[in-house]
């Protein structure tokens, strides 16, 4: 019996010992609560030695310079000449925006042209972007495309910066005419060396229907595929060389045809890629 209760003794030793070993619950270890938050410290330590008027105004000083700015950027994606083996030509695709980094007023404008000077196709947009994402952003306005017909478009687009910096476009545009089109674009940059880049460029129209005045069918009309090696005079400036592949499909190669125009054409282009 005497020796039953000794070992009991001992054991309880042990376990106070080993409960003593342990150390307090800290950080991470400690039980989830639900206790309130802390209230949010809104004294300064200079506000009895300031007008609080001058304060607020630096406040929202320092609130703009940290996130709240408004900015603006214009950047010449493709400014080219092109030389197929018949003729030659000329395309520039622009965009500009100005706004904060979720709220901005976007404007894009494209199209191209023969070494004639006649105007082939061309359209501008003025949009209203939204960031829904960290890397996305959703725009909405109107479209107005001046060649080759001169129709009206409501628009809403997705912009996107996939995995692998790959940058994705996605249009819709209703006319007023009720034709539904659509636009995907997709472009990347592979660094080559701190000055060359090698840029890989696809792009897809797509139509709900038949237009036969602007030459469109419906379907994928028209596909387009692109490479550019550019070299970077500065971050802002650089020239570049390339090839590109354009080729109607279905029912917009047929109205190509009839037309007596070419169907698909292979062009070297020289540009310029600049931006401020």
């Amino acid at each position: 019996m005497k020796a039953v209760a000794l070992a009991a003794v001992l054991l309880g030793a042990q376990g106070a010992t080993a409960a003593a070993a342990e150390p307090p619950a800290t950080g991470a270890s400690l039980p989830v609560g639900d206790a309130a938050p802390p209230a949010i410290v809104r004294d300064s330590i200079v506000a009895g030695l300031y007008d609080e008027s001058k304060m607020e105004r630096a406040r929202a000083i320092l609130a703009e310079e940290h996130g709240g700015a408004r900015v603006s950027k214009l950047m010449a994606n493709l400014l080219e000449f092109t030389s197929p083996v018949d003729d030659g030509g000329y395309r520039w695709d622009i965009e500009g925006w100005y706004g904060g980094d979720r709220d901005r007023f976007v404007f894009k404008t494209e199209g191209g042209g023969s070494r004639r000077g006649s105007l082939d196709a061309g359209d501008a947009q003025a949009l209203y972007s939204r960031a829904v994402g960290t890397y996305t952003d959703l725009q909405a306005g109107v479209r107005y495309e001046f060649e080759p017909d001169g129709r009206a478009y409501a628009t809403l687009a997705v912009e996107s910066l996939l995995p692998y910096w790959i940058k994705t476009q996605a249009a819709l545009f209703v006319s007023d005419r009720g034709d539904v089109m659509s636009r995907l674009e997709g472009h990347t940059d592979l660094r080559l060396t701190g000055r060359w880049i090698l840029q890989p460029r696809v792009e897809l129209t797509l139509a709900a229907q038949d237009v036969p005045d602007a030459g469109v069918g419906s379907g994928i009309s028209t596909v387009e595929a692109g490479v550019r090696l550019r070299y970077e005079m500065r971050r802002e400036l650089a020239p570049y060389v390339g090839v590109s592949f354009e080729r109607h499909l279905g029912r917009t190669e047929d109205f190509a045809r009839a037309a007596g125009g070419d169907v698909e054409e292979t062009s070297v282009v020289v540009g310029l890629r600049g931006w401020f």
